[in-house]
């Protein structure tokens, strides 16, 4: 087991890779660098290895898919994972490995949305969509992180094993913060600074289609983990509708003691039908969430126990 790995996911990256992995030896001289590639077709491999880092392959394309490969392939203390673009200064770098391997954090990010991301990074469309991220996530789940988005953060091994990636894209973020605020992990923000990519080097991240793809996946696992709100909220909705309809119905119904729209009358009848339904399906719902907390609890020791097992070999 290594006690820092430094994982650093790979899909074209010729131009900074190297610097970043030199970036890391200064700031970390003692971890171990793995660089997975997932289906460059430029010289990032051949310039990873030829800098001194383990270079391994993900085929299936998606940074979800090599975070999947990652967490399953190696075993370390403390993983402090790291894009390939040269947007993250590793001067913060050695604190967030601290928090993680002396401080029990499960879970470190690199905050960039409090230093210079607004002003470095000229895309107003992601400067918007992390605010936004950001802002509806800490809303839904009550936590406090300050960016949902980063690419640059630290995990201790308890959370790598126990992290379900289900996600093949760059959804991957939001999966993780959710997973740890929902599983009570403690959670440390560190403030990082930010630099835009190099000029020749070109984001991977598609503003409005992986956009459209990460706030999907936080309402997905808000129904998932929170489904008693979820539900309950979407039954209040339901039932207020129907009563919206039927109270001219009821009027007329008491003015005149007939009902002369049964068609409003009976759709006002399913509706609120629906409603009731969709609250006890919630109710049923935060009964099976309940019982899969419990059930990571008991993950969580045998995963601690598996920790301490390899440690001591």
């Amino acid at each position: 087991m290594d006690k820092v790995a430094v994982l650093i996911p790979c899909y074209n990256e010729e131009k900074t890779i190297g610097k970043v992995i030199a970036d890391v030896k200064q700031a970390l001289p003692e971890v171990v660098i793995y660089v997975y590639n997932n289906n460059s077709t430029d010289r990032t491999e051949e310039i990873a290895l030829a800098s001194g880092a383990i270079v391994r392959q993900e085929y299936r394309q998606g940074k979800g898919n090599v975070i999947r490969r990652m967490f399953r392939e190696i075993d370390a203390q403390c993983y402090l994972m790291i894009d390939g673009d040269d947007t993250y200064p590793l001067d913060c770098a050695a604190e967030m490995v601290d928090r993680v391997l002396s401080h029990n954090a499960d879970m470190v990010v690199g905050d960039r949305l409090s230093s210079t991301y607004f002003t470095e990074n000229k895309r107003p469309f992601h400067n918007f969509g992390n605010s936004l991220m950001r802002f509806g996530i800490n809303s839904l789940f009550h936590s406090d992180i300050k960016d949902i988005m980063t690419g640059y953060r630290a995990f201790s091994y308890e959370f790598v094993k126990t992290f379900p990636v289900f996600s093949k894209g760059f959804e991957i973020e939001t999966e993780m913060t959710i997973h740890a605020v929902n599983y009570n992990m403690q959670v440390d923000n560190v403030v990082v600074e930010y630099r835009d990519r190099p000029e020749g080097s070109v984001s991977k991240l598609n503003t409005y289609s992986d956009g459209m793809k990460v706030i999907r996946k936080m309402i997905q696992l808000y129904k998932n983990y929170k489904p008693m709100q979820f539900f309950g909220l979407m039954g209040f909705l339901l039932i207020a509708v129907a009563v919206a309809f039927f109270v001219p119905v009821g009027l007329d119904y008491l003015d005149s003691g007939l009902v002369p729209r049964f068609p409003t009358l009976i759709v006002c009848g399913f509706i609120a039908l629906a409603g009731v339904l969709s609250f006890f399906a919630g109710m049923i719902l935060e009964v099976i969430a309940a019982k899969d907390r419990r059930d990571f609890e008991y993950r969580l020791n045998r995963i601690y126990d598996a920790k301490k097992g390899k440690e001591q070999r």
